[in-house]
């Protein structure tokens, strides 16, 4: 491996609003040598497609040719499509949806761990964070609906915990997270921002600079946890 004694930092789903805002945001910071924005939308070796494991693969492989990544966000979601919104009652659950729910916030970010953490540094800090949700939480959880969207960030934050389990046996100061961004202003939530409160709604570039923030500031013990724009764990 070259590029001894330098670091890199990958963002995938780096062609969405807070992707595109954390690949901008560790650019202009500059304390990584490299940053590797990854994506479906992205050709050559910056194309990553979370539903294409030889993709993932790929790419890993990539960003291992150069300085080991100490930093990768994940930074991808799925909640509503052009013809499908999230569900807000029983009789509304589609199997092929719920498939493709878990398929994207789930099954891939996981498979995205499988490929990445393996090429993250043996020791030292080094950070690997997942976008989820807190309606995700099951305990925070007190009005239902949106079933697939819960129950597959819900899935994704209990990989969140394996994953920070097994990567402690690797490297005893790495910390795996979820991370929740709040409600921001992407065409993920763009449908559903008319209940969100006045000052709730953040732009990508605020949204990233908080994560960020909250990244920088975690310990060796929040591994395997899930905490919210401004650092405050909230519960699974």
């Amino acid at each position: 491996m070259s590029g001894a004694g330098k670091t890199s930092a990958v963002v995938i789903g780096a062609s969405g609003g807070i992707g595109a805002a954390f690949e901008a945001a560790l650019i202009d910071e500059g304390a990584f040598d490299i940053v590797h924005g990854l994506a479906r939308s992205r050709a050559g070796a910056q194309h990553l497609d979370l539903l294409d494991e030889a993709s993932i693969a790929a790419a890993a492989a990539h960003v291992a040719e150069g300085p080991p990544p100490t930093l990768v966000i994940v930074a991808t979601g799925l909640l509503h499509t052009d013809d499908h919104g999230p569900e807000k009652a029983l009789r509304d659950l589609d199997p092929e949806w719920l498939a493709k729910l878990y398929a994207v916030n789930a099954i891939g970010p996981a498979l995205v761990a499988k490929h990445f953490l393996p090429i993250m540094p043996r020791s030292g800090r080094a950070v690997f964070a997942a976008l989820s949700a807190r309606v995700g939480s099951i305990g925070d959880n007190r009005l239902g609906g949106w079933h697939g969207y819960r129950a597959s960030k819900a899935a994704l934050n209990m990989l969140v915990r394996n994953l920070a389990i097994e990567e402690r046996r690797r490297n005893d100061r790495a910390i795996v997270v979820a991370l929740h961004p709040g409600t921001v202003d992407t065409a993920l939530s763009r449908p559903f921002q008319g209940n969100v409160q006045a000052g709730r709604l953040f732009d990508p570039e605020r949204a990233a600079l908080q994560l960020l923030d909250v990244i920088e500031g975690l310990k060796v013990p929040d591994s395997g946890k899930l905490f919210d724009f401004e650092g405050e764990e909230v519960p699974f």
